[in-house]
């Protein structure tokens, strides 16, 4: 039988109502990071990088040489995800070259608490990206990727190299690698009991019958 595509299963709220009972409560990011397409989902292994901010070039220093490092590292499923301490107006790490560079490695998407632009470009090649906003800016003297692959903070969440990342319209998910599998086997759990709730609720039975029945809401 052929591996079901989680991606059109899973979504972001059973996901994060799964880690809430795990004890897990801070997973999801915060509410300014939204996709460029919201129709295309984001499922895929996390891959780190963390930027600061710049004021200027400094002689003798790259301004690209960790972020190409990170994007010609990517590996097939991996999502690069680029901590800016956003919500910023000046870092714009995400933009048509580094999706060019990172569908042809096999990354699945981008997820960033920094800027975007080519947004009309990215769209086209159906790359989902999550952005905290758009400003068509270079990063070049603004922000620079000082490290890759270690922990960081990307729109109010710990992520880490290895975990999982979930994105659609309500937003992003990150699941630790550590509790991946339990958390996608119990969330397509809550997805059968849900369904069998709206079918009960659409026959006709009410909310309260239906949650002593299944205790799902």
């Amino acid at each position: 039988m052929p591996v079901p595509d989680l991606s059109k299963i899973l979504y972001t709220a059973v996901l994060s109502d799964v880690l809430d009972s795990l004890g897990y409560r801070n997973q999801a990011m915060l509410s300014f990071i939204r996709p460029i397409d919201p129709e295309i989902p984001l499922f895929g292994r996390v891959r780190t990088g963390l930027f600061e901010p710049r004021d200027g070039e400094r002689p003798g220093e790259h301004p690209y040489d960790v972020e190409i490092a990170l994007i010609d590292d990517l590996k097939p499923g991996d999502v690069a995800v680029l901590a800016c301490g956003g919500p910023t107006e000046s870092i714009a790490p995400w933009g048509e070259l580094l999706t060019t560079a990172a569908r042809a490695r096999g990354a699945v998407g981008a997820v960033t608490d920094g800027l975007a632009r080519d947004a009309r470009t990215i769209t086209r090649l159906q790359f989902p990206v999550f952005h905290g906003g758009f400003r068509p800016l270079d990063s070049k003297g603004r922000g620079k990727m000082v490290a890759r692959d270690t922990e960081v903070v990307c729109g109010g969440v710990a992520c880490r190299s290895g975990d999982l990342v979930f994105g659609d319209q309500d937003g992003v998910v990150v699941i630790p690698q550590a509790i991946s599998e339990r958390v996608i086997a119990r969330a397509v759990e809550k997805i059968d009991s849900e369904n069998t709730t709206r079918t009960e609720l659409q026959a006709g039975a009410t909310l309260a019958e239906v949650f002593a029945r299944h205790g799902t809401l």
